[in-house]
């Protein structure tokens, strides 16, 4: 098991970063698939069609979000930590993902970047 973490710059809102990654309407903007997310502790979620599926687990609203992301088999918890940071009329964000199963690892790392943020990146500066 590996662990990632990586700073991105997004030049938007933290108010609206926050929302593109926690309302299932503005999922489905920047990504273009169906999403299933709610705001409340404990309950599941789906993007990308399915692609990705887990456990929200807390809500800082506009501040931060902590979902557990399920792979099969794993015995420990996979947990993604989202953390935004206003930085003028930018959002810095930290994230963190734990325990990403070895042979997932480089195809994670390459996810982050170019379909998860650099979507997101790419939806709110173009």
């Amino acid at each position: 098991m590996k662990d990632f973490k990586k700073y991105y710059t997004i030049q938007a809102p933290a108010e609206e970063v926050y929302m593109a990654l926690t309302n299932a309407n503005s999922i489905l903007l920047w990504t273009g698939e169906e999403a299933e997310m709610s705001t409340e502790p404990g309950s599941e979620f789906s993007i990308w069609s399915g692609s990705i599926v887990g456990k929200n687990i807390e809500f800082v609203e506009n501040k931060k979000l902590v979902q557990q992301w399920y792979f099969d088999g794993q015995e420990e918890e996979s947990i993604v930590t989202i953390k935004l940071h206003k930085d003028g009329q930018s959002t810095s964000i930290e994230l963190r993902h734990t325990h990403i199963p070895d042979a997932e690892y480089a195809d994670f790392v390459t996810g982050w970047d170019e379909s998860y943020f650099g979507s997101l990146k790419e939806f709110f500066e173009e």
